[in-house]
């Protein structure tokens, strides 16, 4: 039996996976159930978004981390004086010519004070990153679709 053919299938195999496969973003750590809202826009372009979790830790980090809200950036938990150098490896990424319009994105869970909201959004100011927007369910009672923008 001839096996000539046989690399040739396994890079075959290989090239679909390599192609169909996706990548996980982050994996979350901290609860984020995001409010309802009515009036929605849909982010269009995805990588110049950055995502900035707020919630308190899933069960399996509770004993580590605690019950209080966390932010999470990332894979990994934070706190707010992480946030510019997140800020500059998100740019680093995106061309110059287009950062002026990276948008943050607070995905904030529903039961979470404001308090660690607001010091999140005055680290994004003193960081310079001025495009900030809340992410927000869609109401099922309601039309409109995508994220709430600020």
């Amino acid at each position: 039996m001839s096996t000539a053919s046989l690399p040739d299938i396994i890079f075959m195999l290989l090239f679909f996976f390599m192609v169909v496969t996706v990548l996980r973003d982050a994996e979350l750590k901290v609860k984020v159930t995001t409010p309802y809202a009515t009036e929605l826009t849909k982010l269009e372009e995805k990588s110049l978004v950055n995502y900035l979790y707020i919630g308190k830790p899933v069960e399996r980090y509770r004993e580590l981390y605690g019950t209080k809200p966390r932010i999470q950036l990332g894979d990994k938990f934070a706190n707010l004086n992480d946030i510019p150098l997140f800020l500059e490896r998100h740019k680093i990424k995106v061309p110059e010519a287009r950062h002026g319009q990276i948008t943050s994105s607070l995905r904030v869970d529903g039961e979470v004070t404001m308090g660690i909201v607001q010091d999140v959004k005055t680290q994004l100011r003193k960081s310079g990153q001025l495009k900030v927007n809340y992410s927000a369910r869609k109401d099922p009672k309601r039309k409109g679709s995508g994220v709430a923008s600020e």
